[in-house]
């Protein structure tokens, strides 16, 4: 702590105050933020909540150290708009709504006494628990909720700043030890709940701010993240130059196996996805000639929903728009409605970003497990999609509420389409159809992702106790549906078991996406795995290059 000589205790606070109580803050979370981080119960590496609160919170951080806020109305509001914006994860967008709901009380206000300080924390409080559709008890919410409540109080026996905040920051203390007795996974893990840590973190530095210290920043980890560069290759380098997309409607009195159709696309080129129902079968394919992709598509029954990009052309345009006309900090550049819709997709990896392109994306958030996008990096990706409705898929649960944040802040019409995984979120835009209107869109890629079973292979970043499991740093892990079903020092050994386990339902069609990380010897292996298992299903391998999990499982 640095202090600052002859600065005096204060019972009010103004601009430049309370300025320096959110810089403090900003810098305790990102000093502490590794801390915060490993008391998140599962081991998995993802955007974890010590993580999402530091960029949250530095983001407003940044702003004031541009701006001179003359009150401390107008740093509150400069601090809840940042927020907002570059709210990351579930723990990043509840802290910038405790803030917004802080900045709402706090609006005019050239000064705050404690009474108004504690009014704008419960404020900020009610402003959270509106925007969670199921709060838990044992988290954020909680210890925000009773320390609100108990600075409230100390403000009406003395509402001398340094004694509410004081009592605010013994009673978030408090609540935070007792979040272990609330929640069960806390219960099991032993362990206090890491984003109420983080609000405490918080507290105690803005309390320190007004007993005169300043906390500098002793973090030097890198907080930008370089787009991906589209010129490292050539557009000589395309080898089937059209991607190709239809619709067949299966004519009843057409008896032809679609299985040949499926052969017949697959030898005119690469990257095939064919989706069949009783009565649709929806293609996509990468070819030099989608002439005869459509020609024998007809055989089949009528055409629907055709579309047929140049992708060299494509390539081009995206290497010399590359560095051009960058967007700055708090400018907005909104693309015109070309078309009714358009889809916003969250991944990580190039693989991943290309099937996701191909079948249909219009943005790509570059984000997901190591790394959860900001509330602004995914309203960009809306402002720049040419439509007036916005599909968008997060395809983690921990991104969700970041995407449904630009529902309220984006002129377009948002609809958020609650996908958790990767493969969710390939099924979901499969089942898109341009045809229906925007509820029965949302229904029928509601009920294609339910369909989909998601096994995940990763590895422990720390030590830890998740659901009676003592696991180890560096532990393959599988994970089948959210739940651990088994950590092992051997991949192999683990990823049988996922495999054996997803086997267990038949299963029509079965993707692999495999991680950058995977080796061409391992990959045989794994293969064989699951050609065992999985004797009477279709199984495709695709190269996702996502980081962190080694592969991503679809079954349906």
């Amino acid at each position: 702590m640095i202090a600052v000589k002859g600065m005096k205790k204060m019972n009010t606070i103004d601009g430049a105050l309370l300025k320096q109580m959110m810089l403090n803050a900003a810098a305790a979370v990102e000093n502490n933020k590794q801390m915060i981080n490993e008391l998140n119960v599962f081991p998995v590496p993802d955007g974890d909540t010590g993580t999402n609160m530091s960029l949250t919170i530095t983001a407003a951080a940044n702003e004031l150290s541009r701006s001179d806020p003359a009150s401390a109305g107008q740093v509150a509001d400069i601090v809840a708009k940042a927020m907002v914006r570059g709210a990351r994860g579930n723990s990043g967008v509840i802290l910038s709504l405790l803030f917004r709901g802080f900045a709402k009380y706090l609006k005019d206000m050239p000064v705050a006494d404690g009474r108004a300080f504690a009014a704008a924390m419960t404020e900020g409080v009610q402003s959270a628990y509106k925007a969670v559709m199921k709060p838990a008890e044992g988290t954020i919410l909680t210890v925000s909720r009773l320390s609100a409540a108990a600075a409230e109080k100390a403000a009406s026996e003395n509402p001398e700043m340094e004694f509410v905040i004081s009592s605010m920051l013994e009673s978030a203390e408090e609540a935070l030890e007792n979040t272990v007795n609330q929640n069960p996974v806390l219960m099991k893990a032993g362990v206090i709940d890491a984003g109420g840590k983080g609000f405490c973190v918080i507290i105690e530095a803005m309390l320190k701010g007004i007993q005169g210290e300043v906390i500098p920043f002793v973090s030097t980890e890198a907080k930008s993240r370089g787009a991906a560069d589209f010129s490292s290759f050539s557009t000589e380098d395309i080898k089937y130059g059209y991607c190709t997309e239809f619709i067949v409607n299966l004519e009843p009195g057409k008896k032809k196996a679609p299985e040949k159709l499926r052969a017949y696309l697959d030898s005119l080129g690469d990257s095939l996805v064919f989706v069949e129902d009783e009565d649709i079968i929806k293609i996509h394919v990468h070819t030099n000639d989608p002439g005869k992709a459509i020609t024998e598509g007809l055989k089949y029954g009528s055409l629907t929903s055709m579309k047929i990009d140049n992708m060299r052309v494509q390539h081009t345009e995206k290497v010399i728009i590359t560095g051009r006309d960058p967007v700055l900090p708090g400018t907005r550049n909104i693309a015109e409605p070309e078309k009714k819709y358009g889809i916003v997709t969250v991944c990580a990896g190039d693989g991943i970003r290309d099937v996701f392109a191909d079948i249909g994306a219009d943005r790509v958030v570059e984000g997901g497990q190591t790394m959860n996008p900001s509330t602004e990096d995914i309203l960009r990706a809306i402002d720049a999609t040419p439509a007036e409705i916005v599909l968008v898929l997060p395809n983690n649960k921990n991104i969700i509420m970041a995407a449904e944040q630009c529902i309220s802040m984006s002129e377009k019409t948002v609809m958020v389409i609650p996908t958790k995984t990767i493969p969710q979120g390939v099924s979901a835009l499969l089942a898109f159809d341009p045809e229906l209107e925007p509820n029965q869109n949302r229904e029928q890629m509601l009920n294609a992702l339910s369909k989909v079973r998601t096994g995940q292979m990763t590895y422990a970043a720390r030590d830890s106790l998740f659901d009676g499991k003592r696991i180890k740093e560096g532990d393959y892990l599988a994970i089948l549906e959210g739940e651990l079903i088994s950590n092992n020092k051997s991949q192999l050994t683990a990823l049988r078991r996922l495999v054996r386990d997803m086997a267990k339902k038949p299963s029509e069609f079965v993707t692999v996406f495999y991680g950058k990380d995977v080796e061409g010897e391992n990959l045989e292996e794994v293969k064989a795995v699951f050609e065992k298992e999985f004797k009477n299903a279709e199984i495709n391998f695709i190269y996702g290059g996502q980081p962190v999990y080694y592969y991503l499982v679809s079954a349906e």
